[in-house]
């Protein structure tokens, strides 16, 4: 039975499947913040180069790009909790092959190359199905709540990982590796233990088809549905400016002599910002139309960073960052909550996966250009031209009746 119309009302934190969903879910992204401070880490102890280190951190992000339509078609054919637990013991398989060849003495560049690829395609399947998977868990009612309580602890965990990384770090340096592995391992067993069915009909079922025609399928309902494909494009436009914001904010952050650890306070305060937009969030989204926040977001966000370039000291910088993180979890939650309510669960993946490998990709190509445009204009200088291209989005938005009349049941 569809959990969307049939499953009865209760609190998100007494529903058993649930919990263990979050549970396993949370201790793998744990495991992952671990690994992606003590990646670069690792690569510089051995090679001395920050370009591998790089182009190593790129790859997941590159794999994602290339690989995400294929994935959401993939994951649409297939049994979703099986192909979850399967991703999850590959993910854990490979990494584990780093602290033991560690131990062996024999590793190298070529096997962490490798081991990046290979858990690239493993995330990019089970990001894919996971999206897909949640609406059959929890009651369409339960979405806005249950898409904010998985922001809120993993916006938690970003803020403690840092520090917990560096600790692991310390004591080896591929200590966050096997503690990763681990996390891979119990959330396959927080999987298998989970009783509600991943998807509304066994994938089994399905007649053979031809890989391209899915995905073809997947883009026709896509641009079919004009909430969700205007809603789309303006977050692929955004994430342009969110994909050059990082760095930007760095190098405004050193034009103000921040050190190093208070350029990581600034990123942990957007972090609690976005955390605290992730506990307003389903009170937000059930009261105000996904059309109202999705115009609000844009306004705020234009509104508020040219203060990034005004910012006098580094501790209002990080006010600036943590008043901008605060809206954009509350309208990602409408919008996730929408798009899944309304997509047919056998297309989930595919319409999950293009909109996820749009907004990547525009997050991958403003990340390339941000700092040759950063050379190009200087940081204060592009801050302004990113507010102005966020205020044009904000009015693109006002003036569209498509976004205006956007509702929760559009």
């Amino acid at each position: 039975m569809d959990n969307l119309t049939s499953t009865p009302r209760r609190h998100l934190w007494r529903q058993r499947d649930f919990r263990l969903l979050v549970g396993g879910r949370l201790v793998s992204h744990l495991g992952d913040q671990l690994q992606f401070l003590a990646l670069p880490l690792l690569v510089v102890a051995l090679t001395g180069s920050s370009t591998q280190a790089g182009i190593l951190l790129g790859l997941q992000t590159a794999v994602y790009i290339v690989f995400g339509l294929v994935a959401g078609a993939l994951v649409d054919r297939w049994d979703r909790r099986s192909t979850m637990i399967w991703c999850e013991i590959g993910r854990g398989t490979l990494t584990a092959t780093v602290p033991l060849a560690a131990a062996l003495g024999a590793l190298g560049m070529p096997q962490l190359y490798a081991v990046a690829l290979l858990n690239g395609v493993l995330s990019t399947l089970f990001a894919a199905a996971n999206s897909s998977a949640l609406p059959n868990i929890v009651a369409r009612s339960d979405l806005p709540g249950a898409l904010a309580t998985i922001g809120a602890m993993s916006n938690a965990l970003r803020i403690v990982g840092a520090s917990v990384a560096g600790i692991a770090y310390a004591v080896g340096r591929v200590v966050p590796f096997a503690i990763n592995a681990a996390s891979f391992l119990a959330s396959a067993v927080s999987l298998l233990t989970i009783r509600a069915d991943f998807q509304q009909q066994s994938a089994t079922s399905a007649s053979p088809r031809v890989l391209l025609a899915d995905i073809g399928h997947g883009l026709a309902w896509l641009w079919r549905n004009p909430v969700i494909r205007t809603l789309a494009l303006l977050d692929a436009a955004d994430s342009l400016r969110y994909g050059a914001g990082y760095l930007l904010i760095i190098m405004l952050a050193q034009r103000l002599d921040a050190s190093p650890t208070q350029v990581g306070i600034v990123f942990a305060g957007a972090a609690v910002g976005a955390l605290f937009g992730n506990l307003l969030a389903p009170a937000l989204s059930r009261r105000f139309p996904l059309g109202a926040l999705s115009i609000t977001m844009l306004w705020i966000e234009a509104s508020a960073f040219p203060f990034y370039a005004t910012a006098p000291t580094w501790w209002l910088l990080l006010v600036v960052a943590f008043a901008e993180s605060v809206v954009s979890p509350v309208y990602n939650v409408a919008l996730d909550s929408y798009r899944l309510a309304i997509t047919p669960d056998a297309l989930r993946g595919r319409v999950t996966s293009a909109i996820d490998t749009l907004t990547t990709g525009g997050a991958a190509v403003g990340a390339m250009a941000g700092g040759a445009l950063i050379a190009l204009l200087g940081a204060p200088t592009l801050t302004f031209v990113l507010a102005g291209w966020l205020t044009l989005l904000a009015l693109a938005a006002t003036l569209s009746r498509t976004v205006r009349t956007a509702t929760a049941t559009s």
